[in-house]
């Protein structure tokens, strides 16, 4: 029997609608929930990316602005503005879109920004609390993978679950997320990455296997136990002939033969991007509500 195919558009909308009543409630308690992004540049991927975060934004119920600086713009005029978001009252979150042109520090921009209005969840303060436990926004992909999990009925608790990456984006937070001893995590966590020797010894072990690489199709079929959940991060763009755009978008993992083995599986496109956005929403929204004084 093929698997079910767990859609993260129909658990990005079920989020989105429960986002617009707690953004309703704010507005209710005189506080309108604010979102800044910053863009730099007119990478196209970029803007397609900034134009989705103002599109459910706006569809939630947030005051969104997006502030575009040139492409050519200097490191300290970056950081004079991230300083300006930082002291604007009207912005319960920003973020600062990557990758920034390479001449800028990136982890110099990031550690600027107030830990309390980072809601890409990549401040060091904020990953350290996210290592402890403690309340703070949540990196936003690995979040949407946790919520995938525990809203589609494959809740990782007391699981095996093998994450295949080890970017500071994906698979270290991940697996600092499901390992915390609470509801929705008390997973037992395997990490693997390029330098694993036979890495199918360890992905046939999995009850969820989580493949965050970055290399098309790398996790094959015989890799993947029977009635194994597949979760599938990777985007990437293949040659395509056929295609209108002359490419198309894989995952990480070889879809066809391995959703005749798995029990669940996300598929690419419509798994696992549609939630990264919705995360970041629900952190927006949470960093209100923190404002407010509704949440601690």
């Amino acid at each position: 029997m093929a698997a079910t195919i767990i859609s993260g558009k129909d658990v990005s909308a079920e989020i989105r609608e429960e986002l617009k009543e707690r953004a309703a409630r704010l507005k209710e308690k005189g506080h309108a929930p604010g979102l800044a992004v910053v863009l730099v540049g007119e990478d196209p991927a970029s803007v397609s990316y900034v134009t989705a975060k103002g599109k459910a934004a706006e569809e939630i119920g947030i005051f969104e602005t997006t502030i575009r600086m040139p492409g050519d713009s200097s490191e300290e005029e970056i950081l004079r503005q991230v300083d300006d978001l930082n002291r604007d009252d009207r912005y319960d979150g920003f973020l600062v879109q990557l990758p920034l042109p390479r001449y800028v520090n990136a982890g110099k921009v990031i550690n600027l920004i107030s830990p309390d209005k980072d809601v890409d969840g990549f401040h060091p303060v904020n990953v350290g609390k996210m290592l402890r436990g403690e309340p703070c926004p949540l990196p936003c992909t690995p979040y949407g993978v946790v919520q995938l999990l525990v809203r589609g009925g494959y809740g990782p608790d007391g699981k095996h679950v093998v994450v295949c990456g080890r970017s500071n984006i994906v698979g270290k937070p991940l697996a600092a997320m499901l390992i915390q001893k609470r509801k929705g995590a008390n997973a037992t966590v395997t990490v693997c990455h390029t330098a694993t020797p036979d890495l199918r010894r360890f992905t046939l072990q999995a009850d969820i296997l989580v493949a965050a690489m970055g290399v098309p199709r790398a996790i094959k079929a015989d890799m993947v136990p029977d009635g194994c959940v597949v979760i599938d991060v990777g985007v990437n763009r293949v040659p395509d002939a056929a295609a209108a755009k002359g490419f198309r978008l894989v995952g990480d993992v070889d879809f066809e033969p391995i959703k005749e083995k798995a029990s669940a599986i996300t598929p690419v496109p419509g798994g696992v991007g549609p939630m990264t956005v919705t995360m970041l929403m629900m952190n927006t929204i949470e960093a209100a509500e923190r404002k407010a004084g509704l949440i601690s």
